[in-house]
Formats: C-alpha cells, sequence, structure tokens
C-alpha cells in the first residue's frame, strides 16, 4: 500500500538515483536533526511509553563503508606514491617550461588527475600518523591480543595494583594481586620483544574507516552505537572509527541524556544495560545512571550462576568492582533486567541489517555516516510511531503540510509535460480510479522539474 501511495502522489514519476545522492550530500547536517524531532513525536502525551528512559540498553554493530579492504596501504607505501607524483609533477614542469604549450587542455587534464590523486594520499598519511600516535597512548577494556598493546595493559595493570595495596598495607589478598600482576608484567614484555610491532595501515578509498572484525569476517567500516529504550526507540546514536566497544560506554549515556534533553524528554535515565564488551572497571564506577554490565559473555555468565548459585541483597562492602556486578547480575531482580539486553537493542541492529538491507554505507567518511545512521535510525523511529499511532504520523504529515504553504494548499504539485497530465496515476490520486488499474511500474523522471503537486480532492461530477 506504501509503494502505491508514492506513485499515486508522484504521478508515477520516481526521483533519479543522482538526484537522491545529491540531496543526501547537501542537507547532510539537516537530516542529522531530523532524529530530535522524531523522538519528539514519540514523546507526545498519549506516546511517552515509546520515549521512555526507564531502561535503556547499549550495544554496537559495525557497518562497511564504500571501500573495500584491498586498498589499505602502510605509511611507507603511501610516502614512495607521493613522492613518485611530485617527481612526475616536477618532470612535467621542466617539460613544458622547455617547449610552448600549444594544447594547455591536454597537459593540464592529466596533471588535474594527478593532483586529486595526491590530495587524497596526503589525507591518507596523515590519517596513518594520527592513528599511530593514538595506538601508542590507548588502553583496552579487555586483554589485547597485540603483544605491544598488552605490554602497555599489564603496566597500567601493575600501577592500579600497587595503589590498592598502598592504601591498605598488609592486605595479603592485595600483595597477591601485585605479585599476579608483575608476573604479568614480566609475561607481557618478554611477548613483546619476541613479536614485531603491528603495522598501521589505512585505507586510501575512505580514510578515516577501519578494519573491524565481525562474526563473519573482516570489514572495512565503521562502529556503529545506539542506545535503544524498552520500546525498541534509538533513543541516541554515534559513529566511531574505534572497534572497541569499552570506550563508548560513558559517552552514549551523555549522548543519551543530550538527545532527550532536545526532544524535550525530562524522564531520568533509569538503568543501563551493556554486554560483556562494555565492561571496565572505569564504566562500572563511572558517575552517572545505574548500570549492569556483563563481565564475560552470556553463556559464560549463565555457566556460572548456574554452579554458584543466585545471590540476594546488596554486594559486600568489600567487593572489587567486578565482585559487584557479578553479584549483582546473579540475583533474580538483576538476571531478569539482564535478559531484556539481547531482545531491546539487537531486534533493532537485526531489522536494519537483513529486514531493510543496510551493510554498507553509501557515502564516504566519518561525517557522511554519522548522516546517513541519523536517516537510518530516524526512519525506524518513524515507524515505531506508525506502528504504535499511526494517526500520530498522519497529524504530523499534516501539520508540516500546512506550514509549508498556509496560504494555498495546492501551491505542492508537480509540472509534467503535457501528454502526461491526464495518466491514470494523476485521476487516481484524484480518487478516480482504483487501485488495481494503476497500470506499470513507474518510470524515471530525470529532466522532470520539481514544483507543485496538487493535493485538493477530486470534486464530484
Amino acid at each position: 500500500m506504501g509503494i502505491c501511495a508514492f506513485r499515486v502522489i508522484c504521478v508515477n514519476l520516481v526521483p533519479h538515483f543522482t538526484t537522491i545522492a545529491r540531496s543526501r550530500a547537501e542537507h547532510e547536517e539537516a537530516i542529522k536533526t531530523v532524529v530530535v524531532e522524531v523522538l519528539k513525536l514519540c514523546g507526545r502525551a498519549g506516546r511517552a511509553g515509546l520515549a521512555s528512559l526507564g531502561q535503556i540498553a547499549i550495544d554496537g554493530t559495525k557497518i562497511g563503508s564504500d571501500a573495500a579492504l584491498d586498498r589499505n596501504r602502510d605509511a611507507a607505501w603511501i610516502r614512495a606514491e607521493i613522492d613518485k607524483i611530485l617527481s612526475e609533477a616536477t618532470e612535467t614542469d621542466a617539460a613544458e617550461d622547455a617547449e610552448a604549450r600549444l594544447f594547455d587542455t591536454l597537459v593540464d587534464e592529466p596533471f588535474r588527475h594527478r593532483q586529486d590523486r595526491l590530495a587524497r594520499l596526503q589525507a591518507a598519511l596523515a590519517e596513518a600518523e594520527a592513528e599511530k600516535t593514538e595506538a601508542g597512548r590507548r588502553l583496552r577494556g579487555r586483554k589485547p591480543k597485540d603483544p605491544h598493546a598488552a605490554l602497555e595493559r599489564a603496566k597500567a595493570d601493575l600501577a592500579a595494583a600497587k595503589v590498592q595495596a598502598d592504601r591498605r598495607p598488609r592486605c595479603a589478598d592485595l600483595e597477591a594481586k601485585v605479585r599476579e600482576a608483575t608476573e604479568r608484567l614480566e609475561e607481557a614484555e618478554r611477548l613483546a620483544v619476541q613479536a614485531p610491532r603491528e603495522q598501521i595501515v589505512v585505507n586510501l578509498t575512505d580514510p578515516e574507516s577501519r578494519i573491524m572484525k565481525t562474526q563473519q569476517g573482516w570489514v572495512q567500516g565503521y562502529n556503529v552505537q545506539a542506545a535503544v529504550n524498552a520500546g525498541q526507540v534509538v533513543i541516541s546514536h554515534a559513529v566511531t572509527k574505534d572497534h572497541n566497544d569499552v570506550g563508548q560506554l560513558v559517552a552514549m549515556i551523555e549522548a543519551t541524556r543530550r538527545t532527550a534533553t532536545k526532544a524535550g524528554i525530562e524522564e531520568p535515565i533509569g538503568l543501563v544495560l551493556a554486554d560483556a564488551g562494555y565492561w571496565s572497571e572505569d564504566n562500572a564506577t563511572a558517575k552517572g545512571a545505574d548500570r549492569l554490565i556483563a563481565t564475560t559473555k552470556d553463556w559464560k555468565q549463565r555457566k556460572e550462576a548456574r554452579e554458584t548459585g543466585e545471590t540476594a541483597g546488596p554486594p559486600p562492602e568489600d567487593a572489587t568492582a567486578v565482585e559487584a556486578m557479578e553479584h549483582r547480575l546473579r540475583t533474580l531482580d538483576g538476571a531478569e533486567k539482564y535478559g531484556t539486553r539481547s531482545c531491546t537493542v539487537e531486534p533493532v541492529f537485526g531489522d536494519t541489517k537483513e529486514n531493510r538491507g543496510v551493510r554498507r554505507f553509501m557515502r564516504r567518511g566519518l561525517t557522511a555516516a554519522e548522516s546517513e545512521t541519523a536517516l537510518i535510525f530516524a526512519v525506524h523511529n518513524l515507524l515505531k510511531v506508525f506502528h504504535h499511532e499511526p494517526s500520530a504520523v498522519f497529524s504530523a504529515t499534516c501539520q508540516a503540510r500546512r506550514r509549508l504553504s498556509s496560504a494555498d494548499v495546492s501551491s505542492l504539485a508537480v509540472e509534467l509535460p503535457s501528454a502526461t497530465r491526464a495518466h491514470p496515476f494523476r485521476q487516481a490520486r484524484c480518487g478516480r480510479l482504483s487501485k488495481d488499474r494503476l497500470g506499470p511500474r513507474p518510470r524515471t523522471a530525470d529532466s522532470c522539474t520539481i514544483r507543485t503537486i496538487s493535493l485538493q480532492p477530486a470534486r464530484s461530477a
């Protein structure tokens, strides 16, 4: 029915794909504000449950970029290519100075192509240098697989263990933790000496995208984060180049509060749910809303609960951050609430990828990916509102139409060639034909000038 209505309104004409592409690029920033407008629609009277912040589940998924995996190069290759282009440009300049330039256009054309490629390579080299600097100071939530990153993590763990031991001297447990951290540091130093350093590469097509691992293999793309409430409405979202989720939790909680405030939702965040990919002591103890974060994979967590049994009441006062969180997750209330996480946020990603086929961004760059993600989740939320209360969507559409032209409603129409003005779709729009007589598939209108479509009902004969 929706496709039929679209064909009727557009008089069996569809926009060319280049028109859609230009619109997405030109309205990049405006699209980002659509999510807030749809959230306002969700939070209006009578639909408060759709925009509830009582329980928020945060998760991430990898979406591919408009770039291929085999276009990744390291900094040395990029520098060599830049030197090659600059050398060719110097030789071309020398040849042009030695002879008269009779065909300026023919000479300038290949040089312009080299200049464009040089600009892309320089951008990729800058991204590689920035990634190298960031990798040198980044600590991940779980133990990194790279030996050099694991060495930095072991140093940080030892320093933290020593601080705890200094606060509580003569504590056997803390002294044992210091010895264990020291042994892990020695082992990490030995492995780091034997292992070569990880090579940092950058994609030449989309330098801001990263190689990320998924269950189906490796993908060149971005990490898309979403904060979803109990009604599967996306409250906030983010797109990041970091393949690890651990550094995104606090930022997503703050983004959820900011977005809700913009949408006029004053309800405080009740509880935040996150899987083991977000676990770290910093995330567990950070200020803000209450949270339940898995400390290990779900199947390990269920196995441990069966073996150790359930818990009750608050955690012990001397429990560490890990022990306190595991205690809460094994209580009946904690297990029940955390069990809703998988059926809250994960179906949103499943619907986006499987049902709507969004597995790759259409445009390149982090900013373009953020804009496209905003459009994806705005449509998702709008569908939630439509299924919950269809009249709300129709009412909002009528209000938008009145705002566009309060003086003359009929000023929205399409100027068509005279031969198509009596097209059956134009009559069907006025209620003169049934859906069964709509005719052939829509045709592309490349040269059609969009101006107005009459929204007036058909006059009775």
